[in-house]
């Protein structure tokens, strides 16, 4: 699991996250001390109350008196409610900036990253545990600091009214840490099990919400509803333990405060009717009471709230420490060259190799198929010329340069990618076609590589025509005017090499006959790489690289390896569904 294998976070790495996203410090700092400044406030009313009980008199107010606790309690409001709000555009600075940069950290993540992790685990480090953290500076914090010294200034002023009574309103306390302590150790690490379990089942309903038409093409809802069940009651007993802890608590914490209650009215009574204080100040003293148990509450939700954000800073740190791809490091792009692979081997781990010293060179300007039965590594070839990963043995080169030399923005610049299902998000037609385009692409481009496509037809008989939005994942388009619209994509980029991927394998016979005239077009004069299972894709190809197995065992045109290589002679009957006679 993630929370095992990366360090634990504490107090110290909670701090410098807060300080990389450069709070403002001024207003930070401004905010602390209006709520010094309402607290001591605070701490004034009671006394000056007691001043006015003791020297009551109806006929001769302490008007002084009565003044005093009006400005005690307009600054206490005033600058309390000044204090809130400054904090919380601390909190929600806070917040922006390390979303931002976690944002940003999400994007130059390598693939491999997506490949172990679920989409929900990512979005709810995005969202809850940023969420959890800034929870902890504009709710809580304050009131930790504010309750400390509110605490502090009512114990010290307990002391001046009358020590004997404040020792024995303190001597329950060492008996009330020997439960709160444990109790409250128990609610954190509770806390912290009820935050991972939320955030897998978050990754859980992301998942399988993202997939719906499978789930329901498959008949699978029953089954994904005992998973989503499954969940829910793991969540349902975390939140009955929590649930128990709060129904520990409250009675013990009410317990403690009606015998503190009880024994500064019984022993407060003796110390009033023996003089030693007077009645003013055994209500001071109440008032203080209260000054306090609100603080120390404050004081201990922070705690809980503390353990609950160091577990959120983890998840957020583990992401942040990660390597992330370097996109602007490295030379220029040499145009022109041929594309070589040198004994290329790699395997998603070290248990077992998808290719094997695959070795093959793809001349500029010229079509390259590379064919093979499935799982023999086509796609992977693919994912590393574009650098998604990185050989474990070997080499790619781009003349005599290696591709990791080059910065991967520019090589990735000029490689044009077109898959069996090529990636459409929400939004418009336009956005999909100028999507990853830097530059404002003028109209008439885009209706000249829609036109070279063979889309801006059928765009144009949508009622929005190129607004037309497309529903998620490209839902409103059928499977060739997702691939014309992926082609369209790739002329606006004008790639250098262009890359495809089993590009007409899913479509109808007369949408893969459209498809195929507009690769043409985008296939002239480009270094092309062709992953296909069709003959009618792959027999003009100047090179054919036959995988098996992750192995290449057999390279030239069709008709050389047809008459020479019996695993591609096979295949060819079988898979591109050939006649013997036809090419013997």
């Amino acid at each position: 699991m993630m929370e095992t294998v990366h360090k634990k976070a504490n107090w110290k790495n909670l701090v410098q996250l807060i300080r990389a996203t450069n709070p403002p410090k001024f207003l930070f700092g401004f905010s602390l001390f209006l709520s010094v400044l309402t607290t001591m406030a605070g701490l004034s009313i009671p006394l000056l109350a007691s001043r006015l009980i003791d020297n009551f008199d109806l006929e001769n107010l302490n008007t002084t008196v009565i003044v005093g606790i009006v400005i005690a309690f307009l600054i206490q409001a005033i600058a309390g409610g000044v204090s809130v709000y400054i904090l919380a555009r601390v909190g929600q600075h806070i917040i922006a900036a390390l979303r931002e940069r976690l944002w940003e950290k999400l994007l130059a993540l390598p693939i491999s990253y997506y490949d172990s992790h679920e989409t929900g685990d990512s979005v709810s480090r995005m969202t809850n545990d940023t969420g959890v953290i800034k929870d902890l500076i504009t709710d809580n914090f304050t009131g930790f600091v504010t309750g400390i010294i509110s605490v502090t200034g009512a114990i010290i002023i307990l002391f001046f009214l009358d020590w004997p009574l404040t020792l024995v309103m303190f001597s329950i306390i060492p008996i009330a840490l020997l439960f709160l302590i444990p109790i409250g150790k128990k609610s954190a690490q509770i806390s912290r099990s009820l935050q991972s379990k939320t955030a897998k089942f978050s990754a859980h309903l992301t998942r399988v919400i993202s997939e719906i038409r499978l789930v329901k093409a498959s008949n699978a809802e029953e089954r994904e509803y005992r998973s989503g069940k499954s969940g829910i009651h793991n969540l349902y007993q975390l939140g009955l333990k929590e649930g128990m802890i709060q129904a520990i608590m409250s009675p013990l914490v009410s317990s403690l405060i009606i015998v503190v209650l009880v024994l500064i009215i019984g022993f407060g009574g003796i110390r009033v009717s023996s003089g030693a204080m007077t009645a003013g100040e055994l209500a001071a003293f109440f008032i203080y009471l209260f000054q306090i148990i609100m603080p120390l509450t404050q004081i201990v939700v922070f705690f809980t709230k503390f353990q609950k954000t160091i577990g959120a800073t983890e998840k957020v740190l583990y992401i942040l420490d990660l390597e992330e791809e370097d996109f602007t490091e490295g030379k220029w792009i040499e145009h022109d060259n041929e594309l070589v692979l040198d004994g290329v081997t790699f395997g998603y781990d070290d248990s077992e190799k998808v290719v094997y010293d695959v070795s093959f060179t793809a001349k500029s300007g010229d079509v390259t198929a590379i064919v093979g039965p499935s799982g023999s590594g086509k796609t992977t070839l693919f994912s590393l010329i574009e650098q998604f990963y990185k050989p474990q043995q070997g080499e790619i080169r781009y003349g005599d340069t290696k591709i990791y030399e080059f910065s991967l923005m520019s090589w990735r610049k000029m490689l044009g990618y077109v898959s069996q299902e090529s990636p459409i998000y929400a939004g418009s037609i336009v956005e999909n076609l100028t999507y990853g385009l830097d530059e404002d692409i003028p109209e008439e481009k885009i209706i000249a590589a829609a036109k070279m496509a063979y889309a801006h037809d059928f765009i144009l008989e949508f009622p929005n025509g190129y607004q037309t939005e497309v529903g998620e994942r490209g839902i409103k388009l059928s499977g060739g005017q997702r691939q014309r619209i992926a082609i369209a994509r790739a002329f606006l980029r004008d790639p250098e090499i262009l890359m495809l991927d089993e590009a007409t394998s899913s479509l109808d016979s007369h949408s893969e006959i459209v498809v195929q005239e507009a690769l043409k077009n985008l296939m002239k004069g480009r270094t092309t790489l062709v992953i296909a299972h069709r003959l009618s894709t792959i027999v003009d190809a100047e090179k054919i690289v036959f995988l098996e197995k992750g192995i290449v065992t057999g390279t030239g045109t069709h008709q050389e390896l047809f008459s020479t290589h019996t695993l591609y002679q096979n295949f060819a009957k079988q898979q591109l569904r050939i006649q013997d006679q036809s090419y013997q």
